[in-house]
């Protein structure tokens, strides 16, 4: 049996439907306060909601560039892809039912995994016994 992967109870088809008014209830206090704010005061999620309709509707299959990483993921984004801005360069986001109501910021790490290589010449007395070759 397939299991069907559903945001609080609504199918990815009535998430589809779904107005902004009707998808408030459903996020959390955080979040659907953001949402309001975005339309009338945050500059970066309006210029960021204006770019995703512009390009929704011509080629979809585009990456979204964006330093917007506050942006909640809204379920008229489901199954395009973003490029959030991780500090160096931009990590690539496929958004999925399982991202809605989360932040765009929340999938691009901004730090990576440390990997240290043994000590260095000189840098302990036991480091000394180490061959150079």
């Amino acid at each position: 049996m397939v299991k069907v992967k559903t945001f609080r109870g609504k199918s990815e088809e009535d998430l589809r439907k779904i107005t902004l008014d009707e998808l408030l209830p459903l996020l959390n206090s955080r979040d659907r306060r953001a949402v309001k704010r975005a339309a009338t005061k945050n500059v970066n999620m309006k210029d960021l909601m204006k770019k995703v309709a512009r390009i929704k509707g011509k080629s979809p299959s585009k990456m979204i560039k964006t330093h917007c990483r506050s942006a909640v993921i809204l379920p008229d984004w489901i199954g395009l892809t973003f490029g959030v801005h991780a500090g160096k360069g931009f990590k690539e986001v496929m958004i999925t039912i399982d991202k809605v109501g989360m932040r765009l910021g929340d999938f691009a790490h901004t730090t990576g995994k440390v990997v240290h290589s043994g000590p260095g010449v000189g840098a302990t007395r036991g480091s000394k016994f180490i061959p150079l070759k």
